[in-house]
């Protein structure tokens, strides 16, 4: 299991995902995944605050 902490889901879907990195990450790594992991997201409610 990877847990990464992305300040915002755009960070991760746009930032991250149409950077130069991820380019190379996919390249080295994405023919070792069998099945693909599945991604998921989650927001931390416990941090909201009640406006």
């Amino acid at each position: 299991m990877l847990l990464v902490s992305w300040e915002s889901l755009e960070d991760h879907t746009v930032g991250f995902r149409e950077s130069e990195q991820y380019k190379e990450w996919k390249a080295l790594l994405h023919h070792f995944y069998d099945p693909f992991p599945i991604v998921e997201h989650y927001e931390d409610v416990s941090l909201q605050h009640e406006q």
